[in-house]
């Protein structure tokens, strides 16, 4: 089966370096990728991805995710989550498309509930 749902990473304009530990909350408008370690909540309107060494200690809200390293948190996403096969998701998840792959840890909840139009919402 053909994965059509790639997350598109061109709008990225924020990197945590392998090197780099911050400590606090992330406010960000584009993407970011994490290659180092962040201790503290990340919102942003554009995708996230956690590169295999990343690591983040606190909560995600973005348009999508890609975890290939490890996430203690909870995530929320408008679109698509992808979990690598050597991610580690130790909390609980909400998008609307889905895809693991072999090899990866998830351990907490999944809500996948299609998004309610603005006139069902009244």
């Amino acid at each position: 089966m053909k994965n059509t749902g790639k997350i598109d990473f061109h709008n990225v304009h924020t990197m945590i370096g392998a090197d780099a530990e911050v400590t606090g909350d992330l406010a960000l408008s584009g993407g970011t990728i994490v290659y180092g370690v962040v201790r503290g909540n990340i919102i942003t309107n554009g995708p996230v991805r956690v590169a295999k060494t990343g690591a983040v200690f606190g909560d995600i809200t973005a348009s999508d995710i890609h975890i290939g390293g490890s996430i203690e948190g909870n995530v929320q996403v408008k679109n698509m989550a992808e979990l690598g096969q050597q991610s580690v998701l130790k909390g609980n998840l909400v998008c609307t498309k889905l895809l693991i792959e072999e090899g990866a840890t998830f351990a907490g909840k999944c809500d996948m509930s299609e998004k309610k139009e603005a006139s069902e919402a009244g």
